[in-house]
Order: C-alpha cells, then sequence, then structure tokens
C-alpha cells in the first residue's frame, strides 16, 4: 500500500512539471482544416507573383498574393500550400461509417489574416500580401479562407508558383563527427539515390578538392507515432544527406560544396561554404562556445506570429549571425523547431539556422518537443512531439551518438569536453544513460581539457521557474537524485539546460548549498558546478517564483544565450547576452590551475593510502 501511494505521488509530480510547461500553441494547430468546406465563389480571386522563383539560384523568394473577396470579414485568411495541389482522394475519411472524405487533409505551411496589409480589406474586399517563401521541393499555392481557422470555408485558389529547381541540395548543416578531426555535413534536397549520386566536394582554401560520399536517409508518414505528424501535419521531408570529411588539419579554412551527380553526367551544385576545422584536444588556444535552447523557429514575414509562440527566436538567430567570426562552436540544447508533428517547419527552421549551422558546428540535443509521445519509449508519456517521437530530429540533424535513438553523446573541442545527456530517456542511477554520462566524465583528461560541460535539456539541476518552485525542489522531478555526485566527483565546471524559458545562474553548489562565496570572479578550486538555465533563446518566456532562492545568483526574464570564451587552460569567460541587443547582463571568469583541478572537494577526494 506504502508503494502504491510513492507511485501515485511520483506520477503526480511528475505531471505537476508537465502541465505548466507548454503555455503557448503550435499556430499551425490553430487551423482546423479536416473540416474545410469549399464556397468558390465566381466574383472571388487570389493570384501570386512572381509565377518562377530562383532564376538567379536563390533558395528565398518574397512573392505578392493579390486577393479579392465579394464578402470580406474580419477572420478572413490566407493560406500557404506547399504542394499546391488539393488531392482529396488521398484523405483518409473524416467520418467512417458515411466514409466523407475532407476537400483539404494537409495543413498549409504558413498564413496570414486578409486584412494585415489593409484596414480596408473589410470595405472594399481588396488586399494584397507579401510572403517570403523558401525551396521545400514542392510548389506552391495559396487558398483565400473565410470561416475564420476553426470553420475554414475555401473562397478562392491562386495559380501554382514554384521555384526554378525544387530539388537542389540546401540548407548544410554541419557537425562535429566521432573525431576531434572529422566534419560532417548534413543536407537537404529533393533526389534519392536512384536520381542522383550525393557527394560533397571540399578542400583546405586554396588547395587542390576532393570528393567525399555522402549516405542518404529520409522517414515516412508511418514512421510518425501520432498526430498531427502522421494526418494533416506530414509532409514529404526529402531526402537527407551526410557526408564524412574525416583527417582534417586543425585550424584550417576549409572550403565545401554540395553537389549531385545526375546519371546523364551533369552535377547539380549548391553554393559554395567554408568552416574552420576544430582544434586538436587540448590545444592552447582561443576557442568560443555558444549555448542556448528552446529557441524554435520564427516567419520573417511575420505568418503564423498570431500566438505569440517563439517571438524571440529572429532576435537570437541574428545576433549569432552578426557574432559569427567570434563564434567557433554552437550547442542547441533542446527544443530546435517547436514544429509539435506540422513537418514542413523543419525546413524552415533549417533555412533559418543555414548562416550559422553552415559554417561552425551545430550541435544539438533532444528536448520534450523533439522526443516525447505516449507509449514510445520516452521517458515522459506527454504529447509534446506532436507525434514525431524524435524521428525528425535524428534524421535532420547528425550527432556523435552510438545509436540516434538514444540521443547522449560526448564532443570534444579543444580545451572543453562536452558530456550531452538525453532528459527524454531515463538518466537515473543504474540507468544505461546514467552508465554513459559516468564514463563520458571520467574519461576526460583535465590537463589537456580543463573545461568540464554537461549539458541536459530539462532542468536536472537547479532552476527557481514557478511550477518548479511550487513542487518545492525546484528541479525536475528526481533530477538531480544521482547525478549530482557525479557532477561533484568528477568536478565538472557548468551544466546547462533549456526547457525553463528563461536565464539563471546559480552558484557553485552541492546538495543544495553553496560552496563558494564568490560570484564573478572564482580562483582557485571551485569546490561545486554551477548551474546555468540557459532556454530563453525564442519560445514563449517562463516566469520565476516570486522567492529567489539563496543559491541563486542571477535571473533574467528575457531572451538570451550564453558564450564560453577559453583563453587558455587556466582562463574562461562565461558571458550572458540578451538576443535584442547583443550585449552581456551578466558574467563571470575562472582563473586557475591544473593542480586546482586535482585538489580535494568534498565527496569529490581520491583515495589515499598512508604507505610510504
Amino acid at each position: 500500500m506504502v508503494w502504491f501511494w510513492v507511485l501515485v505521488l511520483f506520477t503526480a509530480n511528475l505531471k505537476l512539471g508537465l502541465t505548466h510547461i507548454h503555455g503557448g500553441e503550435q499556430p499551425l494547430a490553430k487551423i482546423n482544416i479536416l473540416q474545410t468546406t469549399v464556397a468558390l465563389h465566381e466574383s472571388a480571386s487570389i493570384s501570386a507573383e512572381p509565377v518562377l522563383l530562383g532564376l538567379k539560384g536563390e533558395d528565398t523568394e518574397w512573392i505578392t498574393v493579390n486577393f479579392v473577396n465579394p464578402k470580406p470579414s474580419l477572420d478572413d485568411w490566407v493560406g500557404v500550400f506547399s504542394p499546391a495541389k488539393f488531392d482529396p482522394s488521398a484523405c483518409p475519411p473524416v467520418n467512417e461509417r458515411k466514409k466523407q472524405l475532407p476537400y483539404i487533409c494537409s495543413a498549409p505551411i504558413k498564413y496570414k489574416y486578409a486584412n494585415e496589409s489593409s484596414s480596408y480589406y473589410e470595405k472594399t474586399g481588396t488586399a494584397s500580401l507579401r510572403f517570403q517563401l523558401i525551396n521545400q521541393r514542392a510548389d506552391f499555392s495559396f487558398a483565400l479562407f473565410s470561416g475564420g481557422l476553426s470553420d475554414p470555408i475555401l473562397v478562392a485558389i491562386s495559380n501554382p508558383i514554384s521555384f526554378t529547381n525544387p530539388k537542389a541540395p540546401l540548407y548544410p548543416r554541419l557537425a562535429q563527427g566521432k573525431s576531434w578531426s572529422e566534419m560532417t555535413v548534413t543536407w537537404t534536397s529533393g533526389y534519392d539515390i536512384d536520381e542522383a549520386v550525393p557527394f560533397v566536394e571540399w578542400g583546405r582554401k586554396g588547395d587542390l578538392q576532393v570528393r567525399s560520399p555522402a549516405g542518404t536517409l529520409t522517414f515516412k508518414q508511418n514512421s510518425m507515432c501520432g498526430s498531427p505528424a502522421s494526418t494533416v501535419g506530414w509532409r514529404d521531408p526529402g531526402f537527407i544527406h551526410t557526408s564524412f570529411l574525416k583527417d582534417l588539419w586543425p585550424n584550417f579554412i576549409y572550403m565545401y560544396r554540395m553537389g549531385h551527380l545526375l546519371y546523364n553526367g551533369s552535377v547539380v551544385w549548391s553554393k559554395t561554404y567554408s568552416f574552420k576545422s576544430s582544434p586538436y584536444p587540448g590545444q592552447n588556444s582561443l576557442q568560443r562556445v555558444v549555448v542556448f535552447g528552446d529557441m524554435g523557429k520564427a516567419e520573417r514575414d511575420g505568418s503564423n506570429e498570431y500566438s505569440d509562440y517563439q517571438p524571440g527566436s529572429l532576435n537570437t538567430t541574428d545576433q549569432l549571425i552578426r557574432d559569427l567570426d567570434n563564434i567557433d562552436i554552437v550547442f542547441h540544447i533542446g527544443d530546435l523547431t517547436y514544429s509539435n508533428g506540422y513537418i514542413s517547419q523543419w525546413d524552415q527552421f533549417t533555412a533559418q539556422v543555414e548562416p550559422i549551422a553552415s559554417t561552425v558546428p551545430y550541435m544539438i540535443a533532444s528536448g520534450n518537443h523533439e522526443r516525447d509521445w505516449p507509449n514510445s519509449g520516452s521517458f515522459y508519456d506527454t504529447p509534446d512531439s506532436g507525434g514525431e517521437c524524435g524521428v525528425p530530429a535524428e534524421t535532420m540533424f547528425y550527432y556523435p551518438a552510438e545509436n540516434k535513438a538514444k540521443f547522449w553523446y560526448s564532443t570534444d573541442y579543444g580545451l572543453f569536453h562536452f558530456c550531452i545527456a538525453d532528459s527524454e530517456h531515463d538518466w537515473r542511477e543504474g540507468s544505461e544513460q546514467y552508465r554513459f554520462i559516468e564514463q563520458c566524465l571520467a574519461s576526460v583528461d583535465r590537463h589537456r581539457q580543463p573545461w568540464l560541460i554537461f549539458s541536459a535539456h530539462r532542468v536536472l539541476g537547479y532552476s527557481s521557474n514557478d511550477w518548479y518552485s511550487q513542487e518545492g525542489a525546484y528541479e525536475e522531478p528526481m533530477g538531480r537524485d544521482g547525478l549530482q555526485k557525479l557532477w561533484q566527483k568528477y568536478k565538472v565546471d557548468i551544466a546547462f539546460y533549456g526547457h525553463v524559458h528563461n536565464y539563471e545562474r546559480s552558484c557553485p553548489i552541492y546538495q543544495n548549498q553553496c560552496v563558494n562565496k564568490e560570484k564573478n570572479h572564482y580562483s582557485g578550486t571551485v569546490n561545486g558546478t554551477i548551474h546555468v538555465v540557459v532556454g530563453g533563446a525564442g519560445s514563449h518566456l517562463s516566469k520565476f517564483s516570486q522567492l529567489i532562492p539563496y543559491w541563486s545568483i542571477y535571473r533574467d526574464y528575457d531572451f538570451g544565450f550564453v558564450k564560453l570564451t577559453a583563453f587558455n587552460q587556466s582562463s574562461l569567460l562565461f558571458e550572458y547576452k540578451k538576443s535584442r541587443d547583443g550585449k552581456v547582463y551578466d558574467s563571470f571568469t575562472i582563473s586557475r590551475d591544473y593542480k586546482d583541478v586535482l585538489a580535494c572537494v568534498h565527496d569529490g577526494c581520491e583515495p589515499t593510502t598512508l604507505a610510504s
């Protein structure tokens, strides 16, 4: 009986931490597209121009949509559909008994209200809208609806428009391979292997270029675990290619471009990009790391923004692009796109981060909005992924895990050693992941790589977010129970988390006790791990508790990211920057020598003997 109530309390605590996390809605989920009725009006019209996009090789274009509605209303809206043709025959029946087919069974990829650009629309019935489109391997059409989002009435359909080469190789994403001397290039195209052979042409700047083959993956609708990913949110993701560029020389600039060798002998090329190869582990040089979580994506044309779901996303993206010359590697620690089962959003996210991800390694972690789905093996039995159950994230991005479905891995960057955990799978003591975390922390040579970083999506450490404070533990339920002794034993410097959409930094802490009185300039032995919540990169913000815990040094209810700068083996600078202006609002330094890393700390002392 006692164990029954323990289980009940555990489940209640687990769900309490979940019920407060949503706080927003994927904008496309507001559209009840399966209930669309058709009332095409002979006096209504909608058209889009230009008809042909990408004539100069562009993969992003602005287009104008003009429309007329003889019966305009306040809740009229225009949806962007791709592919352009509605095919009711491919739709599952809405009513199994009557075998009634919906007219449209795929959500639009974006939408705007008809009156956005004209306050006179309700009087004149005439307006125009501007949309930004990216190349997504299919043509586009625009549909004018009345009836609002909940009861859509199709009034007019536009002409189709398309890019000149919808299958072009696009949106490269760099990532560290399993070795420091290996870089991976992942990209998306419309070419299957029976149409063309994918490869990357690359080499040091000014040297002879070589070609490396690429593997090709995709996923199908039946790989999705539930709706909307398996129903209205489904869109063909194209083909995902990954090439491994090996035996790189450290700190060199490499040029690269993706290619597809067609069977007629011609090659379809991407643009040319460049990256700087990683430093040798332990190399004593300037190294700069950016960390953030929960950025999501947003539309530069203002579409889809009516739920205020990811208002800071573009500011963060643009600040990183502006400072890209001063960034060496990026860690996006979960909740990448917030697509929540609307697969079209993955293309739009990879397009948004392309200037960053094509230039520096873009390392990712798994969050609840990538992985969680009931009865799918995720630790949390919630529907947060919208039925994706990890499949798009595992396919669209490379990360050096032994098993892509188990999203934990380690990676080295010069003076840094990173242990990336997967909070959507069991991390507790005795689990497979716990064993990995200990092995990852124990394997680092702190003489060569003094800066040891732990990261996970959910807050397995400390956060004074309001729903965590209601639980009383200021953490994800069971978060640090077993992990804190590993952080202490192996002297982890900083632990980063997302999930909570704000910024917070703790004191160096162990077992709820601050173990260092300093706040901004740490020197010598720090004695504990500094825990940092950095989940305010873009999605709607999370409120703090009214009470500020004694261990909380700095809190900020705003959008931002963290930058780490290792000057050498003895000096580290930590900076929290706001996305809106790129200025530093919180910072600290660590200055120490190797002997300080070796020094005995509470519950982190090496065994000794009295023998001489």
